[in-house]
Parts: C-alpha cells; sequence; structure tokens
C-alpha cells in the first residue's frame, strides 16, 4: 500500500512539472515554436512519460490553455460582480487583469477564437461560470446609459470597443513587433502602458456626445 501511494505522488509530480513547463515554453515561444522533447527537457522527464500523460502536444496546450482561462476568469469575477465600485473602476481592474493575463498567455486568443469556431465544449464549464456575472455588469452599464451617465448607444459597440482595444494587439502582436521593431521587452512595456491608458480612452468613448 506504501509504494503504491509513493508512485501516485510521484505520478502527481510529474504531471504537473509537465503542464508547469509547458505552460512556460508556449509563453515565451509561442505553440509552434515548442517541441515534444523541449518540453520533456525543460520538465526534467523523459519523452516517453510525457506521451504517456498527455499524447500530444496539441492535446498539453488545450490542458494548459484551458486551466490558465479558467483562472483568470475565477479572478475577474470578483471584479464584474462588484456593485461596490464604480463602472469605471472595474474597467480599471478588468484592464489591468486581462492584459496580465494575455502578457502571461499571449497565444490565448487564438486557442479561444479556434474553439468558438469549432467545438467550443472545453470552454463552456468556463463561460458558464461568467455569463451571470458579466450580464449583471452589462445591466448596469445600461442603466448609465438610460440615466445619462454614459452615452446611448448599443452595448455590444461599446463591448467590442473595449475588447478590441487590449485584444487587438496581442493578436496582431508579430506584426505589431516587426512593424515597429519592438524587442518583447518593448512590447511588454507598451502594454503595461495600455493598462492606464485603456480606461481613459474608455471613459472618453463613454462620455462622448
Amino acid at each position: 500500500m506504501k509504494v503504491a501511494k509513493k508512485k501516485k505522488i510521484d505520478d502527481g509530480s510529474a504531471e504537473q512539472k509537465i503542464k508547469e513547463a509547458a505552460r512556460k515554453l508556449f509563453t515565451e515561444k509561442g505553440f509552434d515554436a515548442v517541441k515534444t522533447r523541449d518540453i520533456a527537457a525543460e520538465a526534467g522527464i523523459n519523452l516517453a512519460l510525457l506521451n504517456y500523460y498527455f499524447r500530444s502536444k496539441e492535446k498539453l496546450f488545450d490542458i494548459v490553455m484551458v486551466e490558465n482561462f479558467e483562472q483568470f476568469i475565477q479572478q475577474l469575477i470578483p471584479v464584474f460582480g462588484n456593485e461596490s465600485l464604480t463602472v469605471e473602476e472595474r474597467f480599471v481592474q478588468i484592464t489591468t487583469r486581462y492584459i496580465e493575463m494575455l502578457k502571461a498567455n499571449p497565444d490565448l486568443p487564438f486557442f479561444i477564437m479556434n474553439q468558438m469556431r469549432g467545438d467550443s465544449s472545453k470552454l463552456l464549464a468556463v463561460r458558464e461560470k461568467m455569463t451571470k456575472v458579466r450580464e449583471a455588469f452589462l445591466q448596469n452599464i445600461g442603466k448609465n446609459m438610460a440615466g445619462g451617465k454614459v452615452t446611448q448607444t448599443n452595448i455590444a459597440h461599446f463591448m467590442m470597443n473595449y475588447m478590441g482595444l487590449i485584444i487587438f494587439p496581442f493578436i496582431a502582436r508579430p506584426m505589431l513587433m516587426k512593424v515597429n521593431n519592438l524587442s518583447k521587452k518593448e512590447f511588454d512595456d507598451l502594454m503595461e502602458e495600455r493598462k492606464a491608458l485603456v480606461p481613459l480612452w474608455l471613459n472618453a468613448i463613454m462620455k462622448a456626445k
């Protein structure tokens, strides 16, 4: 019994090491540039053990991305639902958390778009957790619009503008870095600046007449 218990602990440790190594390499190099042997070497295990747990790089990528997205949503839910904060204050916190998450997981937008175009079941449970608080937050924006505190407009347009300001730079990152001759650090520094700039731009959109 003791031997079996020890093996279980070791197996769990190996599986976690593989996921952490994959998360690190996918973040640093992107999905296409990472090989399964790179992940095995980073985790300090042999390739056969990695294949035993995860079968393929694609399956490992899916698992890591879903876990990262779920962890991010769990951080975001309290902000969306915090009615003690104004709409503007919530947007400041949401923007900061979104940018931090995308810096740590630059391939996540592509993963989510691919899942939405195909089988989105992997994200279904995560989306369900987010739906109620997100809808309540959008209703709050709608009340501000109706009360004249925010420019009256279709909320869908408002949210598309907001998400575009945050997500587009990460989707277009390779092009933006090449065209502007930016290093990874320089790009990340620009994204840090956007934590403060995006809420200012958003506030201007909300108050525009």
